[in-house]
């Protein structure tokens, strides 16, 4: 089996069909050579997140990022040299961890604004979608 050349626009615009057909968002592939992200675009626009964070009810003080997908729990970026530490303010953009299959990575985002407050599932797990990954204190 050959290796796949990323840096063909055929094979970028097969994977990107492939992903709307499947209604992914989006993946990030990362290798020695490279990285590649290709992130869907909707009808108003990209879409940045990856995750959803539970709604906010009336009264719930806190919220948790869930898997997007099936795969390995990620905490920091493999290239990463600065581990991170909890607990910590996100932003509701700001990636605070990765799902991965083999070499491709999805980041997860927050999705609220908020203090990063707890791992609740282990580094390097195999978790399953839907399962709850962090959990997020919101502001008051």
């Amino acid at each position: 089996m050959s290796a796949i050349d990323f840096s063909d626009p055929a094979t970028i615009a097969f994977l990107a069909e492939a992903l709307t057909a499947a209604g992914v968002d989006g993946i990030e592939i990362s290798r020695p050579g490279g990285q590649l992200r290709i992130v869907v675009a909707e009808k108003g626009g990209a879409r940045i997140s990856s995750t959803d964070a539970t709604p906010r009810a009336p009264g719930l003080t806190s919220a948790v990022v869930k898997a997007p997908m099936a795969g390995r729990f990620c905490l920091d970026h493999p290239a990463s040299a600065v581990p991170q530490k909890l607990p910590r303010s996100v932003s509701d953009a700001e990636i605070v961890g990765f799902v991965g299959i083999g070499h491709i990575l999805l980041p997860l985002r927050a999705g609220r604004s908020g203090v990063l407050t707890r791992l609740l599932a282990e580094p390097g797990a195999l978790v399953g979608f839907g399962d709850p990954l962090f959990e997020i204190e919101l502001p008051s």
